[in-house]
């Protein structure tokens, strides 16, 4: 293993100690496992990186598209993932996004009725979503896949609540619960991304199944694109 495979660990495992939310905690856990897995499965190197700085993410598109201008932002700003980034590096050190996974816990009216309290007004994880996922899809105009995913949970994304429709505009309308790592549309035009929502917890078992899923079909994808044998 790499020295920046380690460190790369070793982020990973800091930060599982670290963290007190619960869906965070599972979810680092279950990135944790499913690297390890991966890497036996597909015989192939993976990163993980809790952030993307913003520059970075511009020096691409620049390279990219050429033709087209783009903004300058300050050294230090940043996209951060509530489950970090998952790379898979060929033999040059190109990194290439394999999962970018997202938490989202929403609502308390629940509880505090329970409590005997008056319910509140719903948050704004969604809205605060939103710009991550604008940032996330640009990152990956060159690519005919995104796998982002997002798993949330809470009484606000009961069946039939209207919150549910702010994450199905943020889909692009598409279906929730739904794989949607590969674009679809004319020239790939719908890069939606996969959203899994409800109000139960999603447990350990669920949430690695779905992750496994995507970041195979995403290997594949990469493998197709580019060669198996640049990544083995």
């Amino acid at each position: 293993m790499s020295n920046k495979a380690q460190l790369s660990n070793q982020r990973l495992d800091t930060i599982i100690n670290s963290i007190s939310r619960t869906e965070d905690k599972l979810c680092f856990r279950v990135i944790s496992k499913l690297k390890e897995q991966l890497k036996s499965d597909f015989n192939v190197n993976l990163q993980w990186e809790k952030k993307v700085l913003l520059g970075d993410v511009i020096s691409i598109l620049k390279n990219a598209f050429p033709e087209v201008s783009f903004a300058d932002v300050r050294p230090s700003s940043f996209m951060s993932p509530d489950g970090g980034i998952t790379y898979i590096v060929d033999k040059s050190g190109n990194r290439y996004p394999l999962l970018i996974v997202e938490v989202k816990n929403q609502g308390t009216n629940d509880s505090r009725a329970i409590a005997g309290l008056k319910p509140q007004s719903r948050g704004n994880a969604i809205e605060r979503l939103g710009k991550n996922v604008i940032g996330f899809k640009t990152y990956m105009l060159t690519e005919n896949i995104f796998p982002f995913v997002c798993f949330g949970d809470g009484c606000d994304f009961d069946e039939g609540s209207s919150i549910l429709d702010r994450v199905i505009t943020i889909a692009m309308f598409g279906e929730l619960n739904v794989d949607h790592t590969t674009n679809v549309g004319p020239n790939g035009i719908f890069n939606r991304g996969s959203y899994y929502f409800r109000k139960d917890r999603w447990t350990f078992d669920e949430m690695y199944a779905i992750l496994y899923s995507i970041a195979k079909r995403a290997i594949y994808y990469y493998f197709s694109k580019y060669g198996e044998e640049q990544f083995k």
